[in-house]
């Protein structure tokens, strides 16, 4: 994680008292509002860009003459868009709509007044019904809810070139694949003259989830509870065992890798330039835009160690407590509940829609399998994307991981971790 971002984020956190207090004297109550409709999100890649077209598309059907001002960032996995938002809300300029993730990252708008109740998008085509209970929670607070969700991704994917595989003489991964038959494919590839991992390290959280997922692989369901918990003991033998296996994987990664997005990343893999990607599952989308055949160009399994288990990122969408467009920011979150767009939207996105009623015999075989998983594994939060744990503590796990890349030393992470954390803190009273 950059330090112009931890500088924003923790900027906005210390003067969200101020922010708030400036819009409660701020106009734009419910009867206000324009013909227009600012959104905010960091999708920008191809498959990103059309499916946020599917929710902007399906709005404009319901309420035609509204002008939709597509504010995304380009750029850092959400981190840039973020920035952006922190400056927003440090101006009490907010857009009327902005992205975010249920759990930890929505409840700290919630908490501090930031974003409005949306409660009425619930009750419109039995949203509120139909949304798992778990998801539901994550965005409310006193029964009231502060957010929609468009879909949710599983992190816990491993994508690979199966032409390459055959290559090398790899045999494709099936259900049980573990860590360390994954490593020993990697030094297979490696000694084929293939790149063996793909990794977009040019945005923080590829880097993030690939040691999530390791993370993951060693401490189970229980210790990710643990972990949610603050009861994991991050200098303990578990995690210096997921890191001691996320530091072998660093090795066979592409040694472009830093100079490379997520969605370059995994168009890389669809074109033969390296075998194997960790990502959540908006590479799915992303090789399916690109041309990319399930089946024939890259499969995928769930990460090793990690069956049974839905790691999830959750797109959700807010409205701002102050939103210059009130009435149409809500509609928009009305619209984006909504059977049809769910399913329109997830089709191009690679993820999968969270109400239960969506009929997804019409999605391609991956995401008919993950819908499958999210609706029957354990679904668990993720921390690189700030829904498990804080936001503050998700900037401290980039700057610890980043600490260990740099110099594969545990006690870095350790060091880091804490630092990093302590940074954030409000200073005592």
């Amino acid at each position: 994680m950059n330090r112009t971002r931890r500088t924003a984020v923790a900027a906005v956190v210390a003067g969200l008292a101020l922010v708030l207090e400036a819009c409660q004297g701020a106009p734009g109550g419910i009867g206000a509002g324009t013909k227009n409709l600012e959104v905010l999100s960091w999708w920008t890649s191809g498959s990103e860009t059309a499916a946020l077209n599917v929710l902007f598309d399906d709005f404009r059907k319901s309420n035609p003459g509204v002008n939709i001002v597509n504010a995304a960032v380009a750029g850092g996995g959400g981190s840039n868009a973020q920035v952006v938002l922190a400056t927003r809300l440090q101006d009490n300029n907010p857009p009327d709509v902005w992205q975010t993730h249920p759990g930890a990252s929505i409840r700290q708008y919630i908490d501090d007044g930031l974003i409005a109740d949306v409660s009425s998008a619930y009750e419109q085509d039995k949203l509120a019904s139909v949304t798992p209970k778990e998801m539901l929670q994550a965005i409310s607070k006193d029964g009231k809810e502060y957010g929609v969700s468009t879909g949710a991704h599983r992190i816990n994917m491993l994508w690979f070139n199966k032409k390459l595989l055959a290559k090398a003489g790899v045999t494709v991964p099936t259900s049980g694949y573990t860590v360390d038959a994954f490593l020993a494919d990697l030094g297979t590839l490696k000694a084929a003259g293939v790149v063996p991992l793909c990794r977009g390290a040019k945005a923080p959280f590829a880097t993030a989830e690939l040691f999530e997922n390791t993370l993951l692989s060693v401490i189970g369901v229980n210790g990710w509870k643990d972990m949610t918990a603050d009861q994991l003991r991050w200098d303990g033998p578990q995690v210096r065992q997921a890191l001691s296996q996320f530091g072998k994987m660093l090795s066979y990664s592409d040694p472009q890798a830093g100079a490379l997005s997520w969605d370059r990343a995994t168009n890389k893999l669809a074109t033969g330039g390296c075998a194997f990607e960790s990502m959540n599952d908006s590479a799915y989308g992303e090789l399916v835009k690109g041309g990319a055949t399930e089946g024939t160009d890259f499969g995928y399994v769930p990460y090793p160690g990690t069956d049974g288990v839905f790691l999830a990122v959750v797109d959700t969408f807010a409205v701002a407590n102050n939103a210059k467009d009130p009435q149409n920011a809500r509609a928009f979150l009305a619209s984006i509940g909504t059977k049809t767009t769910q399913l329109a939207f997830n089709k191009l996105k690679g993820s999968v829609p969270l109400r239960t009623d969506v009929d997804v015999s019409s999605l391609p075989t991956y995401q008919r399998a993950s819908a499958q998983s999210f609706a029957h594994d354990r679904v668990l939060l993720s921390i690189s994307h700030g829904e498990a744990k804080s936001p503050q503590f998700e900037l401290g796990f980039y700057d610890a991981i980043a600490a260990f890349e740099q110099s594969k030393d545990v006690n870095a992470f350790n060091q880091a971790l804490r630092d990093a954390v302590n940074e954030v803190q409000p200073p005592p009273h």
